[in-house]
């Protein structure tokens, strides 16, 4: 059996070149391309990696490779992000992690923003499973959720509970983490100002219009395919 994210992974490498600054998002395929990276010994040592993923720096870290920060090195060559899905335009929904507005921080400070993933991320319609996650001020709370239930009454507003404490999940940035579920996504670019446009509403899982490039693996084998 192909093992596609090895497959996503050895794609990924052949496009970094010597002295790159390398950010990563999350993920099991992320992890791959840390493994397939670490081969050639000689490149990975000129590279320095920034990651808003604490799994994936603790994974950097314990690979003993070469982890800078993100507010030093501001100015990344290219990021690699895995996705929910994505769609022909390179649109994509980033729901797992509930760290989104960090990695949308470091994808529009990328001279490239590369998403990864096998076919199956690639559809023509975003499915109703995968939710819009949104991070909200913990005092805007109520007046974000109010003015979703007007913009759109037909979805679903569910706010993430942590399974390990009582009470709510918080985000890296003590913000609040919401799932917004839609029967039917609305239109994309309209989606992407208006709930962007809500006052204490940080960040959304969105991320419309920002990914350069996507490497796709499939049973035809990888290929990169740009907007």
């Amino acid at each position: 059996m192909i093992d596609f994210k090895k497959e996503v992974a050895i794609k990924c490498v052949s496009l970094i070149k010597t002295g790159q600054v390398i950010g990563l998002g999350a993920g099991s395929t992320i992890a791959k391309l840390i493994d397939q990276l670490q081969i050639d010994r000689a490149l990975c040592s000129t590279l320095t990696f920034v990651s808003s993923s604490f799994k994936t720096r603790l994974y950097l870290f314990e690979k003993g490779l070469n982890l800078g920060s993100f507010t030093v090195n501001s100015s990344i060559d290219i990021y690699f992000d895995g996705c929910d899905c994505f769609d022909a335009n390179l649109n994509a929904l980033k729901s797992g992690g509930g760290i989104h507005t960090n990695e949308k921080i470091m994808a529009i400070s990328a001279k490239e923003f590369i998403l990864i993933g096998d076919e199956s991320k690639l559809v023509s319609i975003f499915p109703k499973n995968v939710p819009l996650v949104l991070e909200i001020l913990p005092e805007a709370l109520n007046i974000v959720k109010e003015k979703i239930k007007q913009l759109y009454p037909e979805a679903e507003f569910a706010l993430r509970m942590s399974n390990q404490k009582d009470g709510a999940l918080i985000s890296d940035n003590g913000n609040l983490l919401a799932d917004l579920y839609f029967p039917v996504f609305p239109e994309l670019a309209q989606l992407n100002i208006n709930i962007k446009m809500l006052p204490g509403l940080v960040e959304h899982s969105l991320f419309y219009q920002l990914a350069n490039k996507a490497i796709i693996a499939g049973e035809n084998g990888v290929s990169l395919k740009t907007k």
